[in-house]
């Protein structure tokens, strides 16, 4: 059995920060992994150096998809106090940049994948989805469903981080940009002008009071709308004629994008032409089904906690490939810490990688009993 431990801190010694990506020497070294474990790999590119990594075995009925992404984002400004392709261990902890969001979720995935193969191989399938370009906006995950070739899918488990604890889902995401128009005239006669960041100013300030006009998800709670940039302007005596700003919302299960999408213009007017960046539904999978609650018995048994079912405020790369499948249950587990995540110094447990792959290994057994 490999050490996901150890296989964790190869993949954090490669640089996978995107931009640009570079997922493919990470993607290499697992292929090679697996294809000696007797998994059938596909590798899918979708730009230079982005890769996607495909690996299954088992029968050709509906399969198990374990899925996390390769790529990491950028490490900011702040000095790191180790180095943060190093994958120093220090104190029970694995230092790097996607350490905990989410090479260790992918390791023990990977690890748990190859201690099961011999009884998968005789009584069920598994695909394992490792995708790039997670990081902005699912890139990856997208090139795959478009690729098509997965087959059919009865469940899927995500590896993102969550501290090992269970969740039946998350928030979708919709990035959308405003963009403002003006006419430009010298700074000494604004008069004469019509001024874009105005407009961009008026336009943020109806957003800051936006009713989605929807009841709170149980478990989710109410959407939200924050707008993460603004942005116009050459030069101080200029009046300008271009101006724009970003707004993340994270929505919860019934809302239609289009709709919110449609609201927002609404709010702005004429003052900003609003236009999609991301557009990722919300996931949600009901944790008394079946299979949530096979998986719910498997994490239970393994961790002797109570699988309550909870969300994350994130996406995943599920915000693709859960509505691509015709909405298999979908679970959120992982060893890395959400608040770790992106973060100066990240790091993940090492005793939380081990329990994630005893908590992935339980829930293949507990899929190949079903079947």
């Amino acid at each position: 059995m490999i050490d996901a431990v150890a296989l964790t801190q190869a993949l954090v010694r490669i640089d996978t920060r995107n931009p640009p990506g570079g997922e493919a020497d990470a993607a290499s070294i697992l292929a090679d992994i697996l294809s000696d474990a007797g998994f059938a790999i596909r590798v899918e590119a979708f730009g230079p150096g982005r890769i996607n990594l495909v690996a299954r075995i088992g029968g050709e009925g509906p399969a198990t998809l374990f899925t996390g992404h390769l790529d990491t984002v950028p490490l900011g400004a702040a000095p790191w106090s180790v180095d943060p392709f190093g994958g120093e261990i220090r104190d029970g902890r694995l230092y790097g940049r996607g350490s905990t969001d989410m090479k260790a979720g992918v390791a023990a995935m990977v690890a748990a994948a190859l201690a099961e193969a011999d009884r998968i191989r005789e009584t069920g399938a598994l695909v394992l989805a490792l995708t790039g370009g997670e990081e902005t906006g699912s890139e990856g995950a997208k090139h795959l469903v478009e690729a098509g070739g997965l087959g059919a899918i009865r469940a899927i488990v995500v590896g993102e981080p969550t501290s090992n604890r269970f969740l039946a889902g998350h928030k979708g995401a919709l990035w959308l940009r405003g963009c403002c128009a003006g006419v430009t005239a010298h700074g000494s006669t604004p008069h004469l002008g019509e001024n874009a960041i105005y407009k961009a100013a008026r336009s943020v300030l109806k957003l800051e009071s936006f009713d989605f006009g929807m009841a709170p998800h149980a478990v989710m709670g109410s959407p939200t709308l924050n707008v993460g940039t603004i942005a116009g302007g050459l030069n101080v005596n200029s009046v300008p004629d271009q101006a724009e700003f970003t707004v993340d919302i994270r929505s919860i299960p019934g809302m239609t994008h289009d709709a919110v999408r449609a609201a927002i213009a609404r709010a702005t007017g004429d003052d900003a032409a609003i236009e999609p960046i991301v557009d990722l539904p919300a996931v949600w999978s009901d944790p008394s089904g079946a299979v949530m609650a096979e998986m719910a018995a498997a994490f239970e048994a393994t961790t002797g906690r109570r699988a309550d079912a909870v969300s994350a405020n994130y996406f995943t790369d599920a915000s693709v490939f859960t509505p691509a499948f015709g909405g298999p249950p979908t679970l959120i587990c992982g060893p890395g810490e959400a608040d770790l995540a992106h973060k100066t110094d990240e790091y993940c447990e090492t005793a939380k990688i081990t329990e994630s792959v005893a908590i992935y290994r339980a829930i293949l057994a507990g899929a190949k009993a079903a079947r």
